[in-house]
């Protein structure tokens, strides 16, 4: 296995940890929440307060493992294009690991009003119900405001897949579609909320772009480039 090749695999290794995201991002809100009922998710949320507490660590481990990843993938990248191998590294690490930090406070923050510790009991117990309900809509903002990011790291992720030769070039396209997808459901979750369910589903193909390129690192890693003159001859 060349040098090239093994850098690629273990670039791929640390996006397959990245596959954590999905237990806060979509089990727990499926298992938990409650539509506008405060109190049904309060309660769920003091039943099941290992399950909540998971999600909190999931997010905690996915946001530490980003900025292995990027720089996994800035080491594999640098002599394609070393700005934008550092973009990655700005944009999927360095904006996006902040964000997912302070949002765990939210969650926290849920997790306190559920449970209805002894010095919240200035409040009833409606109230903080609904205080509960508004930590997770502000950390449901958050991961709106975090698709930005994600959605901006995979543009000079797919601009160097695309340049490098040593990886198929549809898989660079893709993951500049999949950019645009992201900003377009942050977009939409900003301006038009009522319309961001319908944007994520069309948008939804697209998002396979990471994982068509995390599969292809660790099951194909890359091939050595040739020189211009070779691959000419």
């Amino acid at each position: 296995m060349t040098t090239l090749s093994r850098n690629a695999r273990v670039a791929g290794l640390l996006y397959l940890t990245l596959m954590t995201a999905p237990l806060r991002l979509i089990y727990i809100p499926s298992k938990l929440f409650v539509t506008g009922n405060a109190a049904a998710t309060a309660s769920n949320i003091a039943a099941h307060q290992t399950l909540f507490r998971l999600g909190i660590l999931s997010d905690l481990f996915t946001a530490v493992m980003a900025i292995f990843l990027t720089l996994a993938l800035y080491r594999l990248f640098k002599g394609v294009d070393q700005f934008l191998a550092t973009m990655i590294v700005v944009l999927g690490a360095l904006m996006v690991t902040p964000i997912y930090f302070l949002n765990t406070i939210n969650d926290a923050a849920a997790l306190l009003l559920a449970r209805g510790t002894d010095f919240l009991s200035v409040f009833d117990k409606p109230q903080r119900e609904a205080l509960a309900m508004l930590f997770l809509r502000l950390h449901g903002h958050g991961i709106v405001v975090n698709e930005v990011f994600w959605g901006l790291w995979l543009l000079p992720f797919g601009l160097l897949v695309y340049k490098s030769r040593f990886l198929p070039r549809f898989l660079g396209v893709w993951l500049v579609l999949n950019c645009f997808a992201y900003l377009a459901q942050s977009v939409t979750g900003i301006l038009w909320p009522q319309y961001e369910a319908t944007v994520s589903n069309y948008s939804f193909p697209v998002m396979f772009g990471e994982l068509a390129i995390m599969l292809w690192l660790i099951i194909m890693g890359a091939r050595e480039r040739q020189p211009v003159a070779a691959a000419a001859a």
